[in-house]
């Protein structure tokens, strides 16, 4: 286990360090969209500004690629989050300018420094610690609170916590860790992953990692398509790796020998204009005709998934099961999430990770509804993996 902010001891009037993972979206007004992500940190904002701590967050926004480009200036997101914290927050405009305005700040005062992919050394692949040592003057500990950027080996997420220490998770971070490990490492069974999205090839880790831990294993989305044609089946114009055929028949083969109960879909929704504007009709997902490609987890499918679901203690969800970015097509993803909702209320612990299902859950229902909706999308899914974390290996242990 990792320390978190809970392990620090007396804090007041001490420097915070803190990353966080505000990447949110703004509109051409540079208004912010979605502020999620925001409401994430409060808990661990709050808990330093509790404790009388000077707090200077770093973040990134969008991709600068190191260049100062004013179109990713944190400067919105900072006014933004003056309303949510009910104060201003000191936004502070460079790495080289920050030692005056970190002097200034008042116990339990926040500061917000700007868009740390400004600079080239930030993620950069060397192990040259320049950057970490100038960033370092400005802090006493370090906290990290940005599990959306974990997976990332930069200055701001691993290397920082290699010369700032004490270097702790934050509250969310800590959040995130316990629950995808409980899932993954100690599930109450019966224990279900839903694996769905595009490719195998993308998901191939995350298969061959789950099959080893879970009792049920469903695979919708467009990844089905691959295991379809590796059996002989009819697909049509669906998505399909052809050369990941082989790969599906050896997961199928470690199903078996592992004694999971491998779900996929026996019907599907299928259109010949993904628009939506076609034909759309349910057929067999082995006989799907030319010209038409399956988009949807069919009505037979839908029930067959949620028999599963609602008879699991432990649900991992890790892609949609049909492109519900198209309400004509997202009857399926509604199915499956609805019955994680139902299973939840009964006591079943639900996990959601991975950007498009998140997406998907929040668009149909509210995060309060499962145990724990992931906020870091390539994270959560290298976690389920069992990839290493750079961001959460750098952090001190308990």
């Amino acid at each position: 286990m990792k320390k978190s902010i809970k392990d620090l001891g007396d804090i007041k009037g001490k420097r915070a360090l803190v990353r966080v993972d505000i990447n949110v979206p703004l509109d051409e007004n540079k208004n912010v969209t979605d502020d999620t992500r925001i409401q994430a940190i409060v808990p661990t904002v709050n808990y330093l500004k509790e404790r009388g701590a000077k707090i200077i967050l770093m973040a990134h926004l969008g991709r600068p690629k190191g260049e100062k480009n004013p179109e990713f200036t944190l400067a919105p997101v900072a006014k933004y989050m003056a309303k949510v914290f009910g104060e201003e927050i000191v936004f502070i405009p460079s790495v080289e300018e920050a030692a005056p305005y970190v002097e200034k700040l008042a116990d339990g005062q926040i500061a917000l420094l700007e868009n740390i992919r400004y600079y080239k050394a930030e993620e950069a692949k060397d192990d040259d610690m320049t950057f970490a040592n100038e960033i370092a003057k400005l802090g006493d500990f370090y906290v990290n609170d940005a599990f959306g950027a974990a997976h990332r080996n930069h200055t701001s997420t691993a290397k920082l916590a290699k010369v700032v220490k004490p270097a702790v998770s934050g509250l969310l971070m800590e959040k995130e860790i316990r629950c995808l490990s409980q899932a993954l490492d100690n599930p109450t069974r019966p224990f279900t992953a839903i694996v769905g999205g595009a490719k195998v090839s993308s998901k191939i880790g995350v298969l061959e990692n789950l099959l080893d831990k879970v009792d049920n294993m469903i695979i919708g989305g467009g990844m089905a398509y691959t295991f379809v044609k590796a059996n002989g089946g009819k697909i049509g114009n669906s998505i399909c790796e052809d050369d990941q055929l082989e790969v599906a028949k050896a997961i199928e083969k470690k199903a078996q020998e592992k004694g999971v109960k491998l779900v996929m879909a026996t019907d599907v929704l299928v259109t010949d204009d993904f628009s939506g504007n076609g034909t759309n009709k349910f057929v067999k997902i082995n006989e799907i005709p030319d010209g038409f490609e399956g988009v949807d987890a069919g009505e037979e499918s839908r029930k067959a998934f949620a028999d599963v679901i609602k008879s699991s203690k432990t649900i991992l969800m890790n892609g949609p099961v049909g492109a519900f970015e198209n309400p004509k097509f997202a009857e399926g993803t509604k199915a499956v999430l609805a019955a994680v909702v139902e299973a939840t209320k009964n006591g079943a612990t639900s996990v959601i990770g991975g950007g498009d299902s998140v997406s998907a859950a929040k668009k149909f229902f509210k995060a309060e509804d499962f145990t724990h909706v992931s906020t870091g999308g390539g994270a959560s899914l290298e976690f389920i993996e069992g990839k290493v974390l750079p961001g959460v290996a750098a952090l001190d242990d308990k």
